[in-house]
């Protein structure tokens, strides 16, 4: 069944997923080295259909301390994945997904990637047999990763008018 023919979900409904989406990305963004409650704020910021918050919604929303939520924006707002901008005539500051590079998230990606290879270049290079088992492995994640880079610089290119 295709997306457009789905019944649409109740507003209710669709919170609730939303805010299971926020978790599952809290602990995903934790395995990436985030702390939790900076994942939770990035899911947040993500998913919700309302995509500026407030200091205090976002303490509300995710039932947060004060002090934890303003460690985690500090952190992110110093990492780039979340800025603040301001409304003339109203003091408070709304937070949301820092947009002025759509390629950042996929920089840091390629990046990874890019020193994964090197690392297992490296220890390819240290290894008497060069076609023992792990190198074996170790060349075919060395030649997929190298695609996706390749793909991923394609990609890149057709997105920014490059």
């Amino acid at each position: 069944m295709s997306v457009q023919n789905k019944m649409p979900m109740k507003t209710e409904e669709r919170i609730q997923k939303q805010r299971e989406v926020i978790e599952i990305l809290g602990r995903f963004f934790d395995k990436e080295g985030l702390q939790p409650i900076s994942g939770r704020i990035l899911g947040l910021l993500m998913v919700m259909d309302k995509e500026q918050f407030t200091f205090d919604e976002i303490v509300e929303e995710l039932q947060i301390s004060k002090s934890s939520a303003s460690n985690a924006l500090r952190n992110l707002e110093i990492r780039g994945q979340v800025e603040y901008i301001t409304i003339p005539g109203d003091r408070k500051r709304y937070f949301q997904l820092k947009r002025h590079d759509v390629f950042s998230m996929i920089k840091d990606f390629e990046e990874r990637l890019k020193q994964m290879n090197d690392l297992l270049r490296s220890i390819i290079e240290l290894k008497a047999d060069k076609n023992s088992p792990n190198c074996k492995v170790f060349d075919t994640i060395i030649a997929i990763t190298d695609f996706v880079i390749e793909n991923l610089e394609k990609y890149k290119q057709q997105y920014s008018g490059e």
